[in-house]
């Protein structure tokens, strides 16, 4: 099956917009961006539609500008060469932190704490299979790439599901050689989540039948946008996210949704 995360995420949208009208006020998510590109504006014009979609207001603010009026913040990636993404994550606060790109909302996570926000891609990845009814406990799961927004995150959460993870990278062996280990693993692979950006990276002859496969890899290829899985993976999967079109929407949705939750936490106090 393949997956339309579009039209999952309106629902995600719809549900949190239910809870912002039960608010005082609308939630106020700021965006802190630190150049102007045209990837950038428009990367931040789809956030602003999104964001009226969750009911909550929208505003972009030069990197350094005071948040401190704000329910929510995020980091309009990437930064520029010379600053340290790191440093410019870590200030914002916890409580304010719905990308959970920070180290210390990352380590509440991580140590699944009860009050700790899902970094957005691994809400996506957990509404599909909360949708499709997917147990990880047991299962073997491979994540491709160790990134901080889309692999190591995922790996965390599946280990914290009870699957049993592997994870490999793009670069690290040629994943299509049968003898090697990597390859045998991705065979054996009941979950498979990618995040390693490498244009149809994966092929229908390293999988299994039935597996699950989670593209949450994004890049360019002949001008078009492209996934890690070459779409003929979807024939070999029981369920499949196409790219675009399949986890994106859903993270975006999830990163609102937890706008929403930082906001009931304060006003709830």
């Amino acid at each position: 099956m393949i997956i339309d995360g579009r039209t999952m995420a309106k629902d995600i949208f719809a549900r949190a917009k239910t809870r912002t009208q039960g608010l005082a006020r609308p939630p106020l998510v700021v965006a802190l961006v630190a150049s102007d590109t045209p990837a950038t504006r428009s990367y931040l014009a789809m956030k602003a539609k999104r964001a009226m979609d969750a009911g909550c207001i929208f505003e972009t603010r030069a990197l350094g500008v005071t948040f401190s009026d704000a329910g929510s913040v995020i980091v309009q990636l990437p930064v520029p060469v010379g600053v340290s993404q790191k440093e410019v994550c870590d200030a914002i606060p916890v409580e304010k932190d719905a990308d959970v790109l920070s180290s210390a909302a990352r380590e509440k996570f991580e140590r699944g704490d009860a009050d700790a926000l899902l970094p957005p891609v691994v809400g996506a990845v957990a509404e599909i299979f909360k949708t499709y009814a997917v147990e990880p406990r047991g299962k073997k799961a491979v994540v491709i790439g160790s990134g901080w927004l889309v692999g190591s995150p995922c790996a965390v959460w599946l280990k914290q599901q009870g699957a049993e993870v592997s994870i490999l990278t793009s670069k690290s062996e040629n994943l299509s050689e049968n003898s090697l280990p990597a390859s045998r693993q991705l065979r054996g692979a009941d979950i498979i989540i990618s995040g390693a950006g490498s244009p149809h990276l994966i092929k229908p002859e390293m999988l299994k039948e039935g597996v699950v496969l989670i593209d949450a890899g994004t890049s360019e290829s002949g001008g078009t946008l492209a996934g890690d899985a070459d779409p003929a993976c979807a024939g070999k999967c029981s369920l499949f996210t196409p790219v675009p079109g399949g986890v994106g929407p859903l993270a975006v949705a999830c990163l609102f949704a937890n706008a929403v939750t930082l906001a009931e936490r304060v006003i709830n106090k």
